[in-house]
């Protein structure tokens, strides 16, 4: 016999349908709520760690300005020190150069002329004076060209002020300083004298063995003659360079 169910049923499975979709929907919805609060804790955590390196940059950053600022200082230091440095390698270069100017002015001044001022300023030197003519001055003005210390001069200004005096005329020259070349000759004479008196005591003791009496009247003769060359420079009352060169081998040959 056939059972026919004559109950509700599509209602009810409707209501289960109902309650099995609002239960999906509420573990979906709860998974959703994890699921957001793990993200905003991973956040979070990626944040403070971003803030962290942030702030270890900021303190490295502010060290290394610490330290840029004492290389700013330091340089600033070594500037001065290499300033101060050139301005004592220029004061041991030029020395000597005021000694040598003075001797310069003493010899290149003519007897006619006489100076009354005199400045220098770096490489540049003013003469003014007074002199007894412009020949004087003249001359003058060729003697300081010709002297290694002194190089171009030229004239400012030169007036015959009409005075009852031995020397009327006033000038004003500015000199250009220069250096001479490092051509010591001396060194140069020094070290061709040496093998020659050494050639010359060598030849003076060779025959000495043989025949000592010979030995010693040549040695006798050029003693008692020495051959002695003065340069036209040594006449005028100075040095010269291959003097001292001439004279000792003069005295050996």
């Amino acid at each position: 016999m056939a059972r026919i169910n004559l109950l509700p049923w599509r209602a009810e499975r409707r209501k289960q349908r109902e309650r099995e979709f609002f239960m999906q929907l509420g573990a979906a919805f709860v998974a959703g709520i994890l699921f957001v609060m793990l993200w905003s804790f991973w956040m979070g955590m990626r944040i403070d760690n971003q803030n962290d390196r942030n702030a270890y940059l900021q303190g490295q950053i502010k060290q290394v300005d610490v330290k840029i600022a004492k290389i700013d200082s330091l340089e600033r230091v070594r500037s001065q020190l290499l300033a101060r440095k050139k301005i004592i390698e220029q004061l041991q270069a030029n020395r000597s150069q005021m000694v040598h100017l003075f001797d310069e002015l003493v010899k290149t001044i003519p007897s006619s002329a006489r100076l009354t001022e005199l400045k220098q300023n770096g490489q540049s030197m003013t003469l003014n004076g007074v002199a007894e003519s412009n020949a004087s001055v003249a001359e003058y003005m060729r003697n300081i060209e010709k002297s290694p210390w002194m190089g171009q001069v030229s004239l400012s200004q030169t007036e015959n002020t009409h005075l009852a005096t031995r020397m009327p005329y006033t000038f004003g020259l500015t000199v250009t300083l220069s250096r001479p070349k490092q051509d010591d000759s001396a060194s140069k004479v020094a070290p061709a004298a040496k093998p020659n008196a050494h050639a010359a005591a060598t030849d003076a003791k060779a025959p000495a063995k043989h025949a000592p009496a010979a030995a010693s009247t040549v040695v006798d003769k050029t003693a008692a003659k020495p051959s002695v060359s003065v340069s036209p420079v040594q006449a005028s009352g100075h040095p010269s360079p291959t003097h001292d060169a001439v004279v000792k081998g003069g005295a050996k040959s």
